[in-house]
């Protein structure tokens, strides 16, 4: 298949291995390059020198294009660019901030740049910024989500009819069948996270893998928007953010709880009470962990089946 993403990143499929906190180390960002699609290294959850020892490592373990997610929060932002610099990462995902403040320094060096989004109103500020992409990701996704709640079966259109540069789909995204959804809404490619948390390369702890396939439809809420919204798995933890809602809490309570490296203790060290455990919706429909070359021969074989069954349907 070819058409812009596929053109624009140098990949077999228009598909993209998010770059996800805990879970998107070289190991699974080159296995996902590997087979096809783009594999994203996930910059925020690593530390600047840690982050250049994972590009390094991908960079022997493929030949392919890959490239790193940076949520524009992030605190050591200025150093974190300036590794992506030299160690000459072609392609760069930003996302949780504006995109004006690094898109043109990013393409002066050379780098393609697409931003995540879960409106209109930020997809047409990343376009004005001058990104090359947009990712629409409705808030069915797991981890950090927009405050809207629009979902993206809805997101998707209205996006595409308010840019024009390709828009890439994402949130609820894990099979052949969701990306065909995905682009005959009018997307040119989906990226998919959750799916890709569930397979042999990802990065977070064997019990939070494992907590994923118990999940089913229900078990993840999106919560904690007065700070930075995020969907989580229903544990202890979360639990704990419902009983402190309930007493009106303030910022600094709401901080308080939240603690330091909340979800490394989850989805990296696999403290299924006590860590943030984020997950997309669409983990009710992920029953077993893969490699990530199984699962993306799985979703193309799906796609192209029910591509051709749907072309037979006639009203």
């Amino acid at each position: 298949m070819k058409n812009f993403i596929t053109i624009l990143f140098g990949i077999q499929y228009p598909i993209i291995q998010a770059g996800m906190v805990w879970n998107s180390g070289w190991k699974l960002a080159s296995a996902s390059s590997n087979s096809g699609i783009l594999g994203l290294i996930g910059a925020g959850s690593m530390y600047p020198d840690v982050l250049r020892k994972h590009i390094q490592k991908c960079t022997l373990a493929t030949d392919k294009p890959f490239g790193v997610n940076v949520p524009l929060l992030y605190p050591n932002i200025e150093e974190i660019m300036q590794i992506i610099v030299e160690e000459d990462v072609k392609i760069v995902f930003t996302s949780a901030g504006n995109p004006s403040t690094w898109t043109h320094w990013l393409k002066n060096h050379g780098i393609t740049v697409v931003h995540v989004v879960s409106s209109v109103k930020f997809a047409l500020k990343a376009e004005t910024a001058g990104v090359d992409a947009i990712v629409a990701e409705g808030f069915e996704a797991g981890g950090h989500n927009g405050r809207e709640e629009t979902t993206t079966f809805t997101l998707i259109p209205m996006v595409c009819k308010a840019v024009s540069i390709p828009v890439i789909a994402a949130g609820g995204i894990a099979t052949g069948r969701g990306m065909l959804s995905a682009m005959t809404l009018g997307a040119q490619g989906v990226q998919i996270g959750s799916r890709f948390v569930a397979s042999k390369e990802s990065s977070a702890h064997q019990d939070f893998k494992t907590e994923v396939l118990k999940a089913k439809d229900g078990a993840t809420q999106l919560t904690l928007k007065e700070l930075t919204p995020v969907r989580l798995l229903k544990n202890k933890f979360y639990q704990d953010v419902v009983r402190l809602y309930q007493s009106h809490p303030t910022l600094e309570d709401l901080k308080k709880l939240l603690g330091r490296a909340r979800a490394k203790k989850g989805m990296f060290e696999g403290d299924l009470e006590e860590g943030e455990l984020e997950i997309g919706q669409i983990a009710g429909l992920i029953d077993d962990i893969l490699p990530v070359k199984e699962i993306v021969e799985q979703i193309i074989t799906e796609f192209n089946a029910t591509n051709k069954e749907m072309s037979n349907l006639k009203l």
